[in-house]
């Protein structure tokens, strides 16, 4: 799906794609309303986020339960985790008796994440996704929380949220603290992309200082919207990538004047995955009215020959990541819950309150463990059919590394040594997280699913890919200009003129970083075939 991508320019800008200082059309968002990723990107800008009538009769429906549990009403009082109790391994003991004080006692020891703030884009995705679970009215949060978060959307204001901190268990209980601080008028945040004292940035965004108890405060970080997000930010930018590939590679085939066979339908059909299958007919698409030139061998090498089975499973992996995307996007995450409506104990119509674990990142950080994978393949395809291309005892006797001039001029030479780079980049950071439990929390926390570090990871991975498809199409592109041949399918020949028209040709040799990122911008704006 094509979608808006921030240009060179202001830091604001980068921070918060579409943008526009002075220039403010919001979209809309319903927190009675399902979330997608779609959504989740548009948060980045200002977003005007609706608190309706049903979601505020959610929101009080739940309040209320929580309040007649914590204040005993009947002489029952009950127990309720981080709002009369300690936290985490202290559960044990008593919380502070003052509700603001307890909402200090949740937050302030949480104060200890490290490294460089998250991107913009990712916290207010998370702040939006938490904004949305605490709005279905299961968190017994009120209503007053609900608004003040909605409200902040409408500006450009987003928390410094350092990166280090979280194992995803318990959700992701460090950055939301720093998340919820600044909203407090704690710590750091940003306004228009400018770093300020949290105090002075919701100020100068027009917002107040949240007031909270110990269960409102629980409740904002005792969630997984971190890792959903950037799972699902990165998931977005993969998918991208992987249109972006297939089409690539539909323009390499046709400029090499390669036969089509290897995308016949019966041969992908007997292969019996359905991502190839899919993935093929897209390709055909693309490839349809090429004429094979006939120089080239009866078999190309496998990162022609096999795409289809490789872009295939990809295909069949990313839809398993978006089935997880899907439910944790539609899921409440956060402990404990409060159900109005269910039975309590035998008294039906009660309502009741359960403590479990349903902040436990486990189903994103397998998600996000597998998108790592397809990237690092899907990179792998992306460098390999670059290295082809400029090398002409593979690429039909163009000049090495697509130089006007070899010797004189270096044409892609850079370019080429950066993309193995990326690819180590990307290979280095592919090592499943999902899987490395570490105990902690005096093990309260005896199993985690480190989810953030893979959902992180895996959005930083997703950025690399881009940068490896914008290679490959700096390729294309230079290739044509150099000798190759123009594309004889139509739609091939419309992404060429694409590319060319944003991409001057490498003649002489001039720094070539912008055209890198100018390329991968447009193969994500423009409708590919």
């Amino acid at each position: 799906m094509a979608r808006a991508v921030p240009g060179p320019g202001s830091q604001s800008a980068l921070r918060f794609p579409g943008y526009v200082p002075g220039v403010l059309t919001m979209d809309t968002v319903s927190l009675t309303g399902p979330l997608d990723s779609a959504v989740l990107r548009r948060a980045a800008a200002p977003l005007n986020v609706t608190v309706d009538d049903e979601a505020r009769a959610r929101v009080d429906r739940g309040r209320r339960l929580f309040r007649a549990l914590r204040d005993g009403e009947g002489g029952e009082e009950r127990r309720i985790y981080g709002a009369t109790t300690g936290f985490g391994a202290l559960v044990g003991y008593a919380g502070r008796a003052d509700e603001a004080d307890q909402c200090d006692n949740t937050l302030a020891h949480l104060g200890a994440g490290q490294g460089p703030d998250l991107p913009h884009e990712i916290t207010r995705a998370a702040l939006l996704l938490r904004t949305w679970s605490l709005a279905q009215g299961a968190s017994g949060v009120s209503a007053e929380v609900i608004e003040r978060l909605a409200a902040l959307f409408g500006t450009t204001f987003a928390p410094a949220v350092p990166r280090y901190g979280s194992v995803g268990a318990s959700g992701d209980l460090i950055p939301l603290a720093y998340a919820t601080q600044a909203l407090r008028g704690r710590g750091r945040a940003f306004v228009d992309g400018v770093g300020m004292p949290a105090a002075d940035a919701l100020s100068a965004a027009g917002l107040r200082p949240l007031s909270l108890d110990g269960r409102d405060a629980l409740a904002l970080v005792n969630g997984t919207p971190v890792t959903t997000a950037a799972t699902a930010l990165a998931r977005d930018a993969v998918r991208d990538a992987h249109r972006a590939l297939a089409a690539l590679t539909c323009l390499l085939a046709d400029i090499l004047g390669c036969d089509p066979g290897f995308l016949d339908e019966d041969l992908l059909r007997a292969y019996g995955h359905p991502g190839a299958v899919d993935t093929g007919a897209r390709m055909r698409r693309t490839l349809a009215g090429s004429t094979p030139s006939g120089t080239r061998p009866l078999q190309e090498p496998y990162s022609i020959r096999c795409s289809p089975q490789l872009l295939g499973a990809a295909e069949d992996a990313l839809r398993y990541v978006d089935g997880v995307v899907a439910a944790d996007l539609g899921g409440i995450s956060d402990n404990p819950l409060f159900f109005p409506d269910a039975a309590a104990e035998g008294k039906a119509g009660e309502g009741k309150v359960v403590h479990g674990g349903n902040f436990f990142g486990q189903p994103a950080a397998f998600a996000a463990d597998l998108l790592a994978v397809v990237t690092a393949q899907l990179g792998n395809l992306a460098e390999r059919q670059l290295d082809l291309l400029v090398d002409p005892a593979r690429n039909g006797g163009l000049p090495p590394m697509l130089a006007t001039a070899p010797g004189i001029q270096h044409g892609l030479q850079g370019v080429q040594l950066a993309t193995t780079a990326f690819v180590s980049e990307i290979r280095s950071a592919a090592l499943p997280a999902g899987m490395q439990s570490l105990p902690t929390n005096l093990h309260n926390q005896d199993v985690v699913p480190f989810g953030t570090q893979a959902a992180l990871r895996s959005y930083d991975m997703a950025q690399l890919l881009g940068l490896l498809c914008g290679s490959l199409a700096l390729g294309l592109r230079q290739a044509v200009h150099i000798g190759a041949r123009r594309p004889t399918a139509p739609r091939c020949a419309e992404l060429l003129d694409a590319l060319a028209e944003t991409i001057p040709p490498v003649e002489p040799d001039r720094p070539l970083d912008a055209d890198v990122r100018a390329a991968a911008r447009l193969l994500v704006t423009i409708d590919l075939p």
